[in-house]
This record gives structure tokens, C-alpha cells and sequence, in this order.
């Protein structure tokens, strides 16, 4: 099964290239035997850099499944994910990734994250994207606010 899994979120990754929806990347969401939910990359269909196929994989998993927590479920990708897609698996509590192609294979073609984690290294007024602190304690209140809210949903 595992096998048929990938050979379909690889078949996804060339459709959505073929199609000419974004870059060649397909993922599959799964639990147990069945299929919940497909993606592909569709990043410069839907001029939406976060569309990438593991997270629209995601959200479309979600939507199936009415709800935001994936424990429970595979997915299968057609390539080593990247940060956000790695951060948006942890965050959908996924139970295991599977992938064909590397991150390395994905940098030979273009592809290269390579930078991120360099910038993830410096300390943050060394990056080249620069970041400015602002009204920390009035948004503080907000999170005080929410640690007292008894009805709130954890996540």
C-alpha cells in the first residue's frame, strides 16, 4: 500500500506540473487504508506562495475530515518537505511522513531552502529580513486573555 501511496502523490506532482498549476510537487493525506485527501503545488496557479502541495494536502484533509487535528494519519509527498511544510505537518499533528525525492533534488532543479535554514541559524538582527518588536504588552494582555478563557479549544 505504502508504494501506491507515493506512486499517486508522484502521478499528482507531474499533473500539476503538466497542468501548469505550480511546481512539480503531489502529496497524499492517509489513514489506514484510505486515501482522505490529494494536493499539489499550486503556487503560481493560485498566486499563493504557501500553496504547496503537503500543505493544500493538509487543508484539503482538514476540510474532509472537520477538523484541525491529523493524528492518525500518513502523508505521502513526492518530496522531502520543506520548513513550512514540515512546520504545517508538526502542526496537523501528522504521524509520519513519507517522501521520494530529497531536498537536495529539489535544489539541483531550483528548488533550494537552503537559505532559510542559514538565516534560521543567525541571530534575528543579523538576517536579511528584518524584524521590529512593537506594543509587546498590550499583546501580551490578548495571551493573558486567552491562558483565562475557559471555553477556549486547544490546539
Amino acid at each position: 500500500m505504502k508504494e501506491k501511496f507515493m506512486q499517486r502523490a508522484i502521478e499528482l506532482s507531474r499533473l500539476g506540473m503538466t497542468n501548469d498549476e505550480g511546481g512539480p510537487f503531489g502529496a497524499v493525506v492517509v489513514r489506514g487504508d484510505e486515501v482522505i485527501a490529494e494536493g499539489n503545488n499550486k503556487v503560481t496557479s493560485e498566486n499563493d506562495p504557501t500553496m504547496h502541495a503537503e500543505v493544500t494536502a493538509i487543508r484539503n484533509a482538514c476540510k474532509s475530515l472537520g477538523t484541525f487535528d491529523l493524528s492518525g494519519c500518513e502523508i505521502y509527498t513526492s518530496c522531502e518537505p520543506c520548513l513550512m511544510c514540515l512546520g504545517a505537518i508538526y502542526w496537523a499533528r501528522l504521524d509520519k511522513i513519507y517522501y521520494a525525492n530529497t531536498k537536495e533534488d529539489a535544489a539541483e532543479i531550483g528548488f533550494d531552502d537552503k537559505f532559510i535554514y542559514e538565516e534560521l541559524d543567525l541571530p534575528k538582527e543579523k538576517r536579511k529580513l528584518k524584524m521590529e518588536q512593537l506594543l509587546h504588552t498590550e499583546a501580551k494582555k490578548v495571551f493573558k486573555e486567552w491562558e483565562e478563557k475557559e471555553e477556549r479549544i486547544k490546539y
